[in-house]
């Protein structure tokens, strides 16, 4: 099916007249080029020229001698003709990192050290302004003590991280464009769709995603199979056949007047998430689970909001779903300053229910969110979970910008288990009837040397409430620090 889609979808484009994709010709031709903001098109955010998703950036720029710095830039715009029109952008990242965990697994035990390191080589070639292929590959190693067994995520020889073909242009002057191959998909809110780069090997997917975007309105649908890795090298790694998310995601840009000056996008969403090795309760089964909701984003003058309401629904085996989560974030800028300090909370819903019972499944699921949004250690996630957090954020010195938030946990049912990341319980906390899970003071500061890098830690202090303790599980210091280098 998906070989069908991505050929019908090739085709399309094919067949129609092409103009330059890239992210300086759109601001350029803006006027008579329509083309939804840079910034909120679903392929994640782009800061000083770098992304976290490296496909998502442009070095065009870098034709002109005159914006070269060093001899690195060089290597971001490579010309394979003599006019340019067909170039190569090579990308690299090494990451250092230690993590240190008191009660690794909140057991009571010696603590945990893991020495990370992350290699990651890109190339992006680009044949015309028409038609892109992108390539990835990374390293995963892991050390330390009492490391246990890591997942393939943190530990690999050699992984074919991504690679795909893009063709792109436009049709009745909007811009379209298909993608297919192994990539990243990062076009949802953070919480429910992330590359999870917390992790050293980035989670990726394998099939078609295709798009058009105007000035104010968009769509995006994919249809996708994650990747499930292996340890050794890129030979192992293969699309998961029991696994299979797609969708449609809307995208609307309020106009600016609306609230006076403010940059809000609303996108709406219907994605389904199949699995046929589902999890719940100790029961393992085919689970497919639909979620239809809206993400709501950006600014107002000095007030930030990053709200998320979405109903899921479906069947776990023979238990219906009926899941809800309501992600609520919000800030006020204390001052005109772009760097001013900022205040805010965050108010966080995920039903919970039905996992041990046998009435409908109320346990809500992220299909691969950003976990570190709710503990650096991973401790929780959005299931069965309220929470809220006051936060604030402040940049003491040039470059160097801190969060920090105090949350609180509770159990949203008493009946159901604490979760932890990836949907894993806690054995035996739906045993107890405790509510409150823990509070969690944390800090993270980041020093940027300069666009290419970056210094940061992190701390997060876990206190076990007694949905945790009444299962003999126990607090937890969380301490990391890694060096970012990339070009």
């Amino acid at each position: 099916m998906k070989t069908k889609l991505s050929r019908l979808l090739a085709a399309t484009l094919c067949c129609a007249p092409f103009t330059a994709h890239a992210e300086e010709a759109r601001t350029a031709n803006s006027a008579t080029s329509p083309v939804y903001p840079v910034s909120s098109n679903g392929d994640g955010a782009v800061t000083k020229g770098y992304s976290i998703s490296r496909w998502a950036e442009d070095w065009r720029g870098m034709a002109d001698k005159s914006k070269r710095d060093d001899p690195l830039d060089r290597l971001k715009f490579l010309p394979l003709g003599a006019d340019g029109d067909i170039y190569l952008t090579l990308s690299g990242e090494l990451r250092l990192r230690v993590n240190q965990t008191t009660n690794p697994n909140l057991r009571e035990a010696e603590a945990q050290r893991q020495d990370i390191s992350r290699v990651v080589a890109g190339a992006d070639l680009h044949v015309g302004p028409h038609l892109r292929f992108y390539g990835e590959l990374a390293h995963a190693g892991i050390g330390g003590r009492n490391i246990g067994t890591p997942a393939t995520s943190m530990r690999n020889g050699l992984v074919a991280q991504q690679y795909f073909a893009e063709a792109s242009g436009q049709i009745a002057g909007l811009d379209v464009g298909v993608r297919y191959g192994r990539q990243e998909f990062v076009d949802g809110p953070n919480l429910l769709t992330s590359q999870r780069d917390n992790n050293t090997v980035h989670y990726t997917l394998n099939g078609v995603r295709a798009w058009v975007r105007g000035k104010a309105l968009r769509a995006d649908v994919f249809d996708l199979w994650p990747t499930a890795y292996g340890e050794d090298g890129i030979g192992d790694d293969r699309s998961d056949p029991e696994r299979r998310f797609s969708g449609v995601t809307l995208g609307y840009a309020v106009p600016k007047a609306f609230l006076g000056d403010s940059k809000i996008f609303v996108d709406p969403f219907l994605w389904r998430r199949q699995n046929g090795v589902g999890t719940w309760g100790g029961r393992i089964g085919p689970a497919t689970r639909w979620y239809g909701g809206v993400h709501v984003y950006g600014d107002a003058g000095p007030v930030q909001v990053d709200w998320t309401v979405n109903h899921q629904w479906g069947e776990f085996i023979d238990q219906k779903i009926d899941a809800w989560q309501v992600l609520l974030a919000q800030s006020y800028r204390l001052g005109s300053a772009k760097a001013a300090p900022r205040i805010g909370f965050s108010a966080d819903y995920a039903s919970g229910g039905g996992g041990y019972g046998d009435g409908k499944l109320r346990d809500a699921y992220s299909p691969f969110g950003n976990n570190i949004y709710f503990s650096y250690q991973l401790y929780l996630t959005p299931s069965n979970i309220r929470a809220i957090a006051p936060t604030f954020s402040f940049s003491p010195l040039k470059n160097v910008k801190v969060n920090a938030e105090y949350r609180f946990a509770w159990r949203d049912s008493v009946t159901d288990a604490v979760y932890r990341a990836n949907g894993q319980p806690f054995a035996g906390t739906q045993n107890g009837r405790a509510r409150k899970i823990a509070e969690l003071a944390r800090l993270q500061a980041v020093w940027t040397i300069s666009p290419r890098v970056s210094f940061t830690g992190r701390y997060e202090h876990l206190e076990a409430g007694p949905a945790l303790t009444d299962a003999g599980y126990r607090s937890s210091d969380f301490l990391a620090g890694w060096l970012s280098l990339r070009f």
